[in-house]
């Protein structure tokens, strides 16, 4: 069993989700005109906090070294622009992916216990994550069970996040809730709070297995427990979207929300990222039609 962690108790009652009133406000950041010049420096802010993911069962080491050539050249016909933030991987390719990026910026991040499904006994949660943190993994994103959270067993959802923080040593910690199995914004809210107080340093909406996955709906509603929380203590909690946000639009409206709820300190990849492989290739695109004129073929562009 988890360690009982006695801050369970710390954690203020969530308040209840306006649905309509959440709606409204993401209509708003979906209308808004951007400038052309504003555009550009979002893109690359954009291109800048991406996670680059792998996660199936067919990963081979070929394909974790890709793209970590990817990770730290985008595009090379057209000298700087930013790196992403991050590659995504398994525990198991953690440290391939250490070797090829030793002399990058872009941070390591791998996937624990039990991901996606964390049906496991904590003592393989853990040996999942020490795994992971032993061979480089800079950044450890973990999956809450939402099992026992959709059973009422919030306590012991807080334990687990709490005892797999402990177990990340330096790495930072992101928190998946994966949204899309708990239904309601209200539970959304109230997962959020549980793991910002349980000491994660992110949250972060799925895992891109289920859907729906990212909506803005969703991470508003996460916005807003980072912001009632920073409003509380002073402490900043990082945010990942992760799953259906493949598009530059998109991205920059989830940014326009950011700003706005938050600030601008959190627009760095310290305490925003994207988990989506697939919206750099967009964002690259949508940057060098800004700087070119023209389109760029995708063909330009690797998948992976």
């Amino acid at each position: 069993m988890p360690i009982k962690h006695p801050n369970f108790l710390n954690i203020p009652p969530s308040p209840t989700v306006d649905k309509v009133g959440v709606e409204e406000r993401v209509a708003r950041f979906q209308t808004r005109s951007i400038k052309n010049q504003t555009k550009e420096q979002g893109l690359r802010m954009v291109l800048n906090m991406i996670d680059l993911t792998t996660l199936e069962g067919k990963d081979t080491p070929g394909k974790v070294k890709q793209m970590c050539y990817k990770a730290q050249h985008l595009h090379d016909d057209f000298p700087g622009l930013p790196t992403v933030a991050a590659v995504c991987v398994y525990p198991s390719m953690v440290a391939i992916a250490k070797k090829e990026l030793k002399n990058s910026s872009v941070k390591i991040a791998s996937v624990s216990t039990a991901f996606p499904s964390g049906q496991a006994p904590l003592e393989v949660k853990l040996t999942d994550t020490k795994f992971a943190v032993d061979n480089g993994a800079d950044e450890i994103d973990m999956v809450i069970s939402r099992g026992k959270f959709l059973s009422g067993e919030h306590n012991f959802v807080f334990d687990e996040i709490a005892t797999i923080k402990e177990a990340c040593g330096k790495a930072r910690l992101k928190v998946i809730l994966e949204t899309g199995e708990l239904v309601t914004l209200d539970n959304v809210r109230k997962a959020s709070d549980i793991a910002i107080y349980a000491g994660a340093d992110f949250i972060k909406t799925s895992t891109g297995k289920i859907q729906p996955a990212a909506t803005m709906q969703v991470t508003y509603t996460m916005l807003m427990a980072i912001r009632d929380y920073f409003d509380a203590t002073g402490i900043m909690i990082g945010m990942k979207p992760a799953g259906g946000i493949s598009t530059s639009k998109l991205a920059l409206h989830n940014l326009v929300m950011v700003k706005e709820i938050l600030g601008d300190a959190w627009l760095t990849n310290e305490w925003f990222r994207f988990g989506a492989s697939s919206l750099a290739n967009d964002v690259l695109l949508q940057i060098l039609k800004t700087e070119t004129g023209v389109y760029q073929s995708p063909d330009y562009f690797s998948i992976d």
